[in-house]
């Protein structure tokens, strides 16, 4: 039997365990109260190569955005920049009753109506542009979900990071699907259990990578991007989810 070895690390437990999915050229993740699916080289077009496919989502008309220092720009300036595929914004949230900036960009798209509430941020849905839905029916062939919005997260550099969470919010139901997938620099994704922070899991999004998350998962375990002082590089993630409201 051809073998096929993972960069997953997973506890040393028997239930937790990963198979390979020969149908789908990918990883079946099995976790205590929680399933993932993990595929490489997910999009198989030639016009997959990192700066092609991080110019669809960064290109803009007046800053070059591999040179640019996104970093020190203000907010103020950065807001005045037109992209010419995804309207990035730099959002506010609400965290121990102070506003803060969060540290990554990012962008909601959606059907008509289906707004995304977390940390006291409400985001209405841009409308759907053509790569978007592109990329979405490709990946509902693999997960065979209808997806209706999707959140884009611009990671500018390895500063840039998710904190711990759980994507559980009333609007995305029992048990969701999410599925993320990941353009540009290669950056960990760790899990651990709400009921014990001490089991973990990390799985390596390279570039080109598709993880989903399904089950029980959102309600056991929460999830992180956290920072890497060593990736110079963009990072674009886009995680398609259900919208119930």
């Amino acid at each position: 039997m051809e073998q096929h070895p993972h960069p997953i690390k997973l506890p040393n437990n028997p239930n937790y365990h990963v198979r390979w999915n020969e149908a789908l050229k990918g990883f079946e993740i099995n976790l205590e109260n929680g399933k993932l699916l993990y595929i490489e080289n997910f999009l198989q077009k030639k016009n997959t190569t990192k700066n092609q496919i991080l110019n669809y989502f960064l290109k803009n008309d007046s800053h070059e955005w591999q040179t640019s220092n996104w970093k020190e720009m203000s907010t103020q300036e950065f807001s005045q920049i037109k992209f010419k595929n995804i309207a990035w914004k730099h959002e506010k949230i609400k965290l121990y009753g102070k506003e803060l900036y969060v540290p990554r960009y990012s962008a909601w798209y959606g059907d008509e109506g289906k707004s995304y509430t977390y940390s006291c941020l409400t985001i209405n849905p841009n409308r759907w542009n053509e790569g978007l839905l592109q990329l979405k029916k490709k990946i509902e062939e693999v997960v065979n979900t209808n997806f209706n919005s999707v959140l884009l997260n611009w990671y500018r550099d390895g500063e840039d990071y998710m904190g711990w969470h759980s994507d559980d919010e009333k609007e995305l139901g029992l048990n969701p699907i999410i599925a993320s997938v990941n353009f540009g620099a290669s950056r960990r994704f760790l899990l651990r259990r709400k009921d014990d922070e001490k089991i973990k899991v990390e799985i390596p999004l390279k570039h080109n990578t598709l993880l989903v998350m399904k089950g029980e998962l959102q309600h056991f375990w929460k999830h992180a991007v956290p920072k890497e002082a060593k990736v110079k590089e963009h990072r674009v993630n886009l995680t398609f989810r259900v919208i119930k409201n």
